[in-house]
């Protein structure tokens, strides 16, 4: 058995290869952009060929480092989740552009659907809300809008990222892992299985969708590199970044920013239920056994940061906003509601906008790029409250993901939930969990608990804030995004 363990970490603006050991060190990693198409406002895709081509070529110069396909254990995919691919089962081509997580064109039906009474029911049975976030009216658009998927008959696949990386690596293999399929919202998230009555509410083809397996365990086999390669984890990059934290008892929670901000807490082998609005999700599903996560999701995190970057020109660098917080004392009351593709948990409201608010003849770079690391601690604020609200309390945060690098931004997220804020020193959780997965399917660790220990170090920020300076900003933050939600 090879030595070595091969992750690939498909995300929204770019796709990598990572090369780990058993005990969680990383080898090598290569990785390549993505591109994002905006083809009117609300609407983002993908190139899905581009999307395999890149993955391909990247994790050929891992299987390279290693030494060849031999000398790896197994393969760990984790990838952007609700994001939807159709391709053709005879040709493998594409057959439209990839439908991203972030994309809100189906806002209208799915408000149709609120207002006809049906979020309560979908809720029951898959645990999630209404929105256009989900897979499921993706597909339904998809297949409404789009006449060559409906005209492709039985030629027709349809799958989220996972499975569009798997058919391509296996030669053919239709499968999703049960914690993709479970933002789908066309699985029954009690028994893991599609449900019929979900699948017709949204229009969505059944026998074009994949099989659902579980996160660990041999999979299928990829000779793509020169040699047989077992596929032995895949979980959504969520599940697989709190895989990563080591969140496997019951309360433990994880926060990652990276494009967007996802926080889950570990809820066990029973379904967690909400009443204000947040999601109940698969943490993972093991030997036909699910264990449940209470999550709340957030839209934008660092794709705020790119914005103010790319788009407004106001930094040259992400690094850029850390001594720029620093510069100033305060925001100086500008506030940043980043609803840039509507506004996520608790709200839920994807007609909403993103607005700086607060503004005057004082206010500079600084402070807005202050206001936008700030609405991170302001966001994960609102979260814990639901959180709380439906039982789950934490008593710490976890956290990681590309934002996490800025000293700030951590202890600004200790000071206002005031809770220890705990920081590993490899920061990139996604691909370590789904490596740890891979390890367990490939039978380098015998359980998660057991593959836990690749975690490694980790560094904790104390809250130290003052309570009114907390208390202001609370109340300036709930102001701002009672103005965004007022002008919809």
């Amino acid at each position: 058995m090879g030595e070595y363990l091969l992750v690939i970490d498909e995300g929204t603006t770019s796709t990598r290869a990572m090369l780990f050991a058993p005990d969680g060190a990383c080898i090598a990693s290569e990785s390549a952009p993505l591109d994002q198409k905006y083809p009117r406002s609300g609407w983002v895709e993908h190139d899905a060929a581009e999307i395999w081509r890149k993955t391909l070529r990247v994790t050929a110069a891992m299987v390279a480092q290693a030494g060849g396909a031999e000398r790896i254990a197994g393969i760990g995919i984790t990838n952007q989740r609700e994001t939807v691919v159709f391709w053709d089962k005879h040709t493998g081509a594409p057959l439209a552009p990839a439908i991203v997580w972030q994309d809100r064109r189906t806002a209208d039906w799915v408000r149709d659907q609120r207002e006809a009474g049906r979020e309560e029911w979908v809720q029951r049975r898959t645990g999630l809300l209404l929105d256009p976030y989900f897979s499921g009216s993706k597909i339904g658009w998809a297949m409404r809008e789009w006449p060559d998927l409906a005209a492709a008959g039985d030629r027709l696949a349809i799958g989220t990222i996972d499975s569009w990386l798997i058919w391509n690596l296996t030669g053919g293999l239709h499968v999703t892992d049960a914690t993709n399929a479970s933002r789908t919202a066309l699985m029954r998230i009690e028994d893991g299985g599609w449900d019929d009555e979900l699948i017709a509410l949204f229009g969505a083809p059944r026998a074009a969708l994949p099989e659902i397996v579980d996160c660990a365990g041999r999979v299928g086999m990829t000779s793509a590199f020169g040699g047989a390669i077992a596929i032995t984890g895949i979980a959504g990059d969520q599940q697989a970044a709190s895989i990563g934290q080591a969140c496997l008892l019951p309360g433990d929670t994880k926060a990652t920013y990276g494009t967007g901000a996802f926080v889950l807490t570990q809820a066990g082998p029973s379904r967690p239920a909400s009443d204000h609005r947040l999601l109940s999700t698969i943490a993972w599903q093991l030997d036909g056994k699910r264990h449940f996560a209470l999550e709340g999701s957030v839209f934008v995190a660092g794709s705020l940061i790119q914005w103010l970057r790319d788009s407004l020109g106001l930094i040259s660098h992400a690094g850029e906003t850390e001594a720029l917080a620093r510069s100033v004392e305060s925001a100086g009351g500008v506030f940043v509601v980043p609803a840039l593709s509507g506004l996520g948990a608790p709200w839920w409201e994807p007609g909403a906008r993103g607005a700086i608010t607060g503004l005057s003849f004082a206010s500079g770079k600084a402070h807005v790029a202050r206001a936008a690391l700030e609405a991170m601690a302001h966001q994960t604020h609102d979260l814990m409250t639901a959180f709380a609200a439906d039982g789950q309390q934490w008593g710490r945060l976890k956290i990681d993901g590309g934002m996490v690098a800025n000293d700030w931004m951590a202890q600004d997220l200790a000071d206002m939930l005031m809770l220890p804020v705990e920081r590993p020193a490899f920061t990139e959780t996604t691909a370590l969990g789904a490596a740890m997965l891979a390890s367990v399917g490939a039978g380098l660790h015998a359980d998660l608990t057991a593959a836990s220990v690749m975690r490694g170090k980790v560094e904790t920020f104390e809250p130290q804030g003052g309570l009114s300076q907390r208390a202001e900003r609370l109340a300036g933050w709930q102001r701002a995004v009672a103005s965004v939600i007022a002008a919809i």
